[in-house]
């Protein structure tokens, strides 16, 4: 991801952004206004947008729904909107991400790279490591791998363990996996609760955000460490659900676990 259009009708903020993302190697395109940015965008296709969302010309979420209409590059918000209102409708209708002004450089440059990991495309089936599990979309199966032994008791463990896989497996309701799915399939992504509703339950659901909560809370009992402090199902309050990958991690090919 090289080119980066910054839509702002700040002048510093333009400046601020430019500067850093430069010396990071990125190409940067700026605009002040909605029209310009739709602009700019169509001569120079962006990979990434960071869009704010009080423009005097069009609204942020026109401009979502403009580029949305020919493009799947990322968008992150940034905007002094802190309503949790104005930030599930930019999530539902395109946006990726949403960072509330006044923010820290470093804040939105991680959320930059979490887009950036977004590598998992509709026609992969990778395997993910969460700590001790493995997740095989592939396979549609939750592996929990033993940490292996040293010395002569590593050899007897493998055995026990491939002989014990069946029962290793963390085992799923169609549902709780239909959930999971979804939030694997967008890493670092934070998908609004209408969003997911939709696409796990269907369209008849919007309003069952209960049934959300719980299949979110039973995930995380069967997934996480400690379930209290989740470390890859994160809750982002008002607005939505993200699945967030260890640093630096990667998917891998869907070979069948050994």
């Amino acid at each position: 991801m090289r080119t980066v259009l910054v839509v702002d009708d700040e002048p510093q903020i333009i400046r601020a952004l430019r500067i850093n993302l430069r010396v990071r190697q990125y190409e940067v395109y700026a605009a002040a206004n909605g029209t310009e940015a739709l602009q700019q965008a169509s001569r120079h296709p962006p990979d990434l947008v960071i869009l704010d969302l009080g423009l005097p010309d069009l609204d942020g979420i026109e401009v979502i729904q403009g580029l949305r209409g020919w493009t799947s590059a990322p968008i992150i918000v940034l905007s002094g909107r802190s309503d949790p209102i104005d930030k599930v409708e930019a999530l539902d209708a395109g946006a990726d991400d949403y960072v509330t002004k006044p923010f820290a450089m470093e804040e939105l440059l991680a959320r930059m790279r979490a887009v950036e990991r977004r590598v998992v495309g509709e026609g992969d089936e990778p395997r993910l490591q969460l700590g001790d599990l493995v997740v095989d979309l592939a396979a549609k199966r939750v592996i929990r791998v033993p940490q292996r032994g040293n010395g002569a008791a590593a050899q007897q463990e493998a055995a026990q363990q491939e002989a014990a896989q069946q029962e290793a497996d963390v085992r799923l309701t169609p549902t709780e996996w239909h959930l999971l799915e979804v939030l694997l399939r967008h890493p670092g992504k934070l998908l609004s609760q209408q969003y997911l509703l939709n696409e796990v339950w269907g369209p008849g659901y919007a309003e069952a955000g209960g049934n959300l909560r719980l299949y979110m809370a039973q995930l995380r009992r069967k997934l996480e460490p400690d379930p209290a402090k989740p470390r890859w199902l994160l809750t982002e309050p008002g607005m939505g659900y993200r699945f967030q990958p260890d640093e630096g991690a990667e998917s891998r090919g869907a070979e069948p676990p050994g």
